[in-house]
């Protein structure tokens, strides 16, 4: 299924120790680049939120921001005495080494992770809901994705229509372009009052059909465009933009060479259509995971 990489998704938990709120965004990249803004104490949880990640999107740069605000509680102050006397201990060997050292905020020591014996239970529950809740954002922000990458396909798909129709248009334009420029040739030696030998005159038309014989990028063109669909509607693929980014390049090649080979405005004009959207389709495609 065609995903988009850009999407927002938010997640709010409310229970008895507090809330908290996720906020994820993404937008295109080349590879996978999750970014996190975590508290201090929820650093610990990064590693399962790569991976929840990893399982659920291929591409993207995606920032990852968790608020959360524990409820405060009335009650007398638990301290985790083992680790008060290890900072203790620390401070006086600190002192021992160097001069002039600033006093110890009894408050700064207070916020240090642990101090309080009863942060450790709380904060493994927060974290627990933390990462679920994460994993509920994220689950939304692909979802979005998906419908965003449904739009994608819509556009692309109607610019192939277009596309397929001037292919058949040209295919039915060339012959005649070929009969009017043995025409203009015609006249030409008619304005100048010259006769030219029959053999002559064709060895000069097959010349200039050969110069203008553009059968092989047809070909080609309708090639890339079906192998463009199959693209978008293959669900075993996974992440398909790289590839739809090459097909585009392939296309526009195809283009160029086109342009090239026209001796006809009406030939250029096709080859100008073409060009408009290849670059239309490819701005979109540089936003597909």
């Amino acid at each position: 299924m065609t995903s988009s990489m850009t999407a927002f998704a938010r997640v709010q938990i409310q229970e008895d120790w507090g809330s908290l709120v996720w906020e994820i965004r993404s937008v295109n990249h080349r590879y996978l680049e999750p970014h996190f803004r975590l508290p201090e104490q929820a650093r610990e949880i990064e590693p399962a939120l790569r991976e929840v990640i990893r399982k659920q999107l291929k591409r993207g740069k995606v920032e990852c921001s968790l608020k959360y605000q524990l409820v405060e509680k009335d009650q007398a102050l638990d301290l985790n005495r083992a680790l008060l006397e290890k900072l203790r201990s620390a401070v006086h060997e600190i002192e021992a080494q160097f001069s002039q050292v600033a006093p110890v905020n009894p408050l700064e020591v207070l916020q240090w992770p642990g101090v309080q014996a009863t942060e450790e239970t709380e904060m493994t529950v927060v974290h627990k809901a933390a990462v679920k809740g994460f994993h509920d954002a994220i689950i939304q922000l692909a979802e979005m994705r998906q419908r965003e990458g449904r739009e994608l396909q819509s556009f692309i798909e109607a610019r192939l229509e277009k596309m397929g129709e001037e292919v058949k248009q040209l295919r039915v334009l060339l012959p005649e372009i070929l009969r009017s420029q043995r025409e203009k040739i015609l006249d030409r030696l008619s304005e100048a009052k010259q006769e030219l030998n029959p053999e002559r005159l064709e060895q000069e038309m097959v010349i200039l059909a050969q110069k203008m014989d553009v059968d092989e990028e047809l070909d080609r063109l309708e090639t890339h465009i079906t192998e463009v669909r199959r693209t978008l509607k293959s669900s075993k693929q996974g992440a398909v933009g790289r590839r739809l980014d090459f097909l585009m390049q392939e296309l526009n090649r195809e283009a160029n060479t086109l342009s090239s080979k026209s001796i006809h405005a009406g030939l250029t004009q096709i080859a100008v259509n073409f060009k408009v959207f290849i670059e239309q389709m490819r701005e979109q495609v540089q936003n597909i995971e």
